[in-house]
């Protein structure tokens, strides 16, 4: 999904089971970006809570990548 929609970042399953997402984007694919994370109907996992900050500080990631 954030290949995509030209979103570059990290996604990195946290110990207690939740998981941490660093997404940059234009302002307007972000926010489809958070709407399609919150409704996808992944068999890995649900979305019950979703809780999001918007930052002027870049870390201008070159790509999308899962760790760990």
């Amino acid at each position: 999904m954030a290949l995509e929609l030209g979103v570059t970042g990290t996604v990195e399953n946290e110990v207690n089971g939740s998981v941490s997402i660093e997404a940059e984007a234009d302002q307007k694919i972000l926010y489809i970006f958070l709407n399609r994370v919150k409704s996808s109907p992944s068999p890995f996992g649900k979305v019950t809570k979703m809780d999001y900050t918007f930052s002027d500080v870049l870390q201008h990631y070159e790509k999308f990548t899962v760790i760990g």
